[in-house]
């Protein structure tokens, strides 16, 4: 019985989301996504969580402060950052938070 990775993705443009879930799927990943910051912090149980795939620029709350959130809750997953706005000063900051990928939309 082969076991599906599970992966989480915040991210607040919907069809970013359908896309990577897909995308992740077809590459043997179970998927659960979340709108914003709020929304994942309602719904996600990380015990079984493999990987986080956080946007940085999510309204008014970011990928980088829900990271510093759970880090400071003593939970550490691999996380991977996505933005469309990147700067020297983002890619620092996510580097200094550990994340294992820094992505551009």
């Amino acid at each position: 019985m082969t076991v599906r990775k599970l992966v989480y993705v915040v991210d607040d443009d919907a069809s970013f989301l359908r896309a990577i879930q897909r995308l992740l799927n077809e590459h043997g990943y179970e998927v659960r996504v979340f709108h914003s910051v709020e929304d994942f912090n309602d719904r996600a149980t990380l015990d079984d969580a493999f990987c986080l795939v956080l946007d940085i620029h999510l309204g008014d709350r970011s990928g980088i402060d829900l990271s510093r959130q759970l880090s400071q809750r003593g939970i550490s997953l691999p996380v991977i950052f996505m933005t469309a706005n990147d700067s020297e000063s983002t890619r620092k900051v996510t580097r200094e938070l550990g994340c294992v990928a820094y992505l551009q939309k």
